[in-house]
Formats: structure tokens, sequence, C-alpha cells
């Protein structure tokens, strides 16, 4: 999920830049592939922006892996590689290594939470002891 300076996703990952983060955020909510047709008209309610545009930051979020591409007629359908879950995930893991001292990193983390992520945490944790057969399905 990370990306390299490469551009591909296996180095080190990054926040989106702004129009980075709104097309994602649209691929992240639909339920099936969409083309940058799509994308633009979903964009143009919020402000004007030109079709080339999207095309262009839709390709470069393809180079760099983020997204994969199907044909649909003449034009290809881009859905994310990865849920907006595990990017949140890999953005977390980061910032983590940035800590020479990881469980100092994480006990702050974890006491600056609220009590109801605190509750998801311990659940999670709880389920992960679990092992794999008694844990339930996604």
């Amino acid at each position: 999920m990370a990306r390299t300076t490469s551009g591909s996703r296996k180095g080190m990952l990054r926040g989106f830049g702004d129009l980075e983060a709104q097309i994602m955020e649209r691929l992240w909510a639909a339920p099936e592939p969409v083309t940058v047709r799509q994308l633009v008209d979903d964009l143009q309610q919020g402000r004007a922006i030109a079709y080339t545009t999207v095309l262009t930051v839709t390709d470069i979020l393809y180079r760099k892996e983020w997204l994969t591409r199907q044909r649909q007629g003449r034009a290809y359908a881009y859905r994310p590689v990865c849920t907006r879950e595990q990017y949140a995930a890999g953005l977390m893991r980061e910032a983590l290594a940035t800590s020479t001292d990881h469980t100092a990193a994480l006990l702050h983390f974890v006491t600056e939470m609220p009590a109801e992520e605190a509750a998801a945490l311990r659940d999670a944790l709880a389920e992960l002891d679990a092992g794999p057969d008694d844990r339930p399905e996604p």
C-alpha cells in the first residue's frame, strides 16, 4: 500500500493532494468502478473543473498504483486498490515508524482516544487474540 520514490505503492505513504483526495473519496464511496466522465460530473457539482485535469490526476493515481482500471467501452473505469480503512492504517503505520519508541507513541495515541474508539480497539485486539477460527466473518 505504501509508495516508493519511483511512484509505486511499495515505499513511503503520504497524504493525497487536494484533487487526488477528492477523487479517492469518490472512488472509495462508489460501489462500482467509475469513469473519468462520472468523476468530472460529480466534482463539477462543487466547482468548475476540466475533464483533462481529472483525467490527468486519475492517470497519475493509476500510475502510482493507487487505482486499477478496466475498459468500459472507449473509456476506462477506475477503482481503488485498497479501502479507505487500509489507507488510513498505512498512514498510522508510517506515523508510528517515525517514533524511536513505538510503545510510548502507541500509549500517547491510545490515551488521547475517545472512550468509544478505545473500546473498539479493545474489541479488535480481543478478536485478534481469539485466533482466526474464532473471528466473525467481515
